[in-house]
Formats: C-alpha cells, structure tokens, sequence
C-alpha cells in the first residue's frame, strides 16, 4: 500500500502510519491511498488511487461525486472539532462585540492617552443579545450550549425562517457546509436584513457569505464581523484587510492542539481500517 500525504499531520498517531511520503499532488501511478487537508484531487493523475483520507470535517474542495463513479472511498474528520471551532466562533463574537482587536492595538501604540471614562472604544453587550445560529448540526448546537452562559436568546434556522432569524439578531454566526445550495446564502439582500449595529462571524466557509457585499458593510460601518474563514483563502481582499470593525483570523477554528490530534487520529484509523479491508469509520463515500 502505497500512502502520499501532503503534509504531516500532527499528533502521536501519525507515526503508526507506514511507510507514509509527503509530497505534493503530481502525478503517479503507484499511490493508493491519498491523505490531504480538504483539497482538489485530480483522479486521472492517480490511477490506482483508492482512498482520500481527508484530514478535514468539510469536504467541498474534493469531488465526492467523481470519487464514487471511479470506486474511490472518502472519508472526513467529523464530531472532534465541534468544541474548538465553538470556542473560536465565540472567542470572535467576543472580540468583535467589544472591539478587543482595536483596543489592543491602540494600546500597543502608544496612543492611549485618556482615562477609561473617555472611552475611546464602546462595543456592544454580549449577555442578552439575540444569538441567530445559521445551520444547526453539531458545531451550531455546541455553539448554542454556550450561549446559555452569555444568557444569550438563541434562534437557529432548524426553527426560525432564516430572513426573520437575520432580522432580529443582534449576532449571527454560520455553520452551514459549503454546496450549491449554500454557496451564496448570506447575500446581499439578506445581509441588509441585519440591524444596524449587528455582528456576522463566519467560522464554516467563506463563500457562504458574498463577500464584497459584507466588505460594502463593514466600510459603511453599519456591521462587524469576526471572520476565520474567506472566499478564496489565503487571499484577504485589501479592502477587508484595513477595516477596524472586523477581526480576522486565518482558518484557525480547529487549530487546537488537541483537537488537530484527534482529527490525525481519525485520518490513521481511516488508513489502518483500509490497509485491513475494514470498513472505514468515517466514510463520506
């Protein structure tokens, strides 16, 4: 069993792996099972390929449909990056809400120079805002149980229309996958359902929200906004790049030490189980 990854994977279960090469995804005819971090694959550049490991829970970059036309297995990360990715989605509702990222800097400056009465950054209130969750499965409910702590209300779109959910908001965070159907859903018009003074954080996929209509937003100053997570990473549009109201991180809601562990774990057994003509724990197709 020939193994190619394109990286190494961190975590003590990467080293049960036999015989594993990195390198980049170039052609050859001997790779049997590919291990790579939710990217494009092209099927007639690996013959003999069998299995895509996916060290990832979102799986939009690699085409499943084509994968299971040829017989190739797929298989994700799932339910072991719920934890931090709610951490992260409220660590960036935090941030943006009370403008952290902009008083660290103005502090790092030098120019602070007023007492704290003078302000000169006043956010927003957290606890007893109106939490909208878009896309309700494992991450958005981990988010929701967190909320409680914020006494926050919490709507979800598994209940609430999701243009009533925008409209009374005073949060919205998305946690859909990326597909056709979801490509696009935070539009233009839909963001202008947002009051004004509302906070949009996007840890799931950058495309589900259009991106120069929240840029058009932000520098009107109507919005803020944590966003991990962009619609072509790793470019950041320089408009975005210079706005004071938005925090930036970049695609670090799983990067957790722990949880980057437990997602090789997953990948190793994925790999192990087809080494054994096993079934694969997490197999998409």
């Amino acid at each position: 069993m020939k193994i190619l990854a394109t990286r190494r994977f961190p975590g003590e279960a990467w080293d049960e792996l036999p015989d594993v090469e990195i390198g980049p995804l170039e052609p050859r005819d001997d790779v049997d099972v590919l291990i790579v971090a939710n990217e494009a694959v092209d099927f007639a550049a690996f013959p003999a390929l069998r299995l895509i490991a996916n060290f990832s829970v979102g799986y939009d970059r690699i085409d499943v449909a084509g994968a299971r036309e040829r017989g190739i297995a797929v298989t994700n990360t799932p339910g072991v990056l719920d934890a931090a990715v709610a951490d992260l989605t409220f660590g960036l509702i935090i941030a943006a809400r009370r403008r952290i990222v902009e008083g660290d800097a103005h502090v790092r400056s030098g120019a602070w120079e007023s007492g704290w009465a003078a302000g000169p950054f006043l956010g927003r209130e957290v606890t007893g805002a109106t939490l909208g969750i878009v896309g309700y499965g494992r991450i958005g409910r981990a988010v929701a149980r967190r909320a409680q702590g914020f006494e926050m209300r919490v709507l979800h779109t598994r209940e609430t229309p999701l243009e009533q959910l925008l409209a009374e908001s005073d949060v919205v965070t998305v946690h859909v996958p990326l597909s056709p159907e979801t490509t696009g859903l935070i539009s233009r018009g839909r963001l202008a359902l947002l009051a004004d003074g509302a906070t949009l954080v996007n840890t799931a996929r950058g495309a589900v929200v259009d991106e120069e209509a929240l840029i058009d937003e932000l520098e009107r100053g109507r919005l803020s906004a944590g966003l991990d997570v962009f619609a072509h990473e790793p470019h950041v549009p320089e408009r975005l790049r210079g706005l004071p109201n938005v925090v930036l991180t970049p695609h670090i809601a799983s990067a957790a030490v722990e949880t980057r562990a437990a997602m090789t774990r997953i990948v190793v057994d994925n790999v192990l189980a087809y080494a054994r003509g096993e079934e694969l724990p997490t197999r998409v197709v």
